[in-house]
């Protein structure tokens, strides 16, 4: 049975160790660059058709690296708030060097 997390910060490293394939990362790393990206688009353009592929972009590339890489079932699914959180702290600890792409070199 799985421990019931109560706070933020016990969910971080949690977090992490569900991502510590490198493939996994790198794709949560793509689909949420492709998230700004769409986000920033369609409010510079007004375009709100392009919101709906936000969390397809999202998820899909997320999921594609937990079911395929990482071969567990995404965090999001127990913690999707937490989640969602994680996943943006993740990325700008990934782009300002903070973690690795390769969770191997952490701690």
């Amino acid at each position: 049975m799985e421990q019931k997390i109560n706070s933020f910060y016990e969910f971080y490293p949690f977090y992490l160790k569900q991502h510590s394939n490198k493939i996994c990362r790198l794709l949560h790393v793509i689909g949420t660059t492709i998230v700004f990206a769409l986000a920033i688009t369609a409010i510079y353009h007004g375009n709100h058709r392009l919101w709906i592929f936000v969390p397809i972009a999202g998820y899909g590339f997320a999921w594609v690296g937990h079911f395929f890489f990482e071969k567990n079932k995404p965090a999001t699914f127990q913690y999707p708030l937490w989640s969602l959180r994680d996943d943006f702290k993740m990325y700008f600890d990934i782009l300002s060097g903070r973690i690795s792409l390769n969770a191997k070199n952490e701690q």
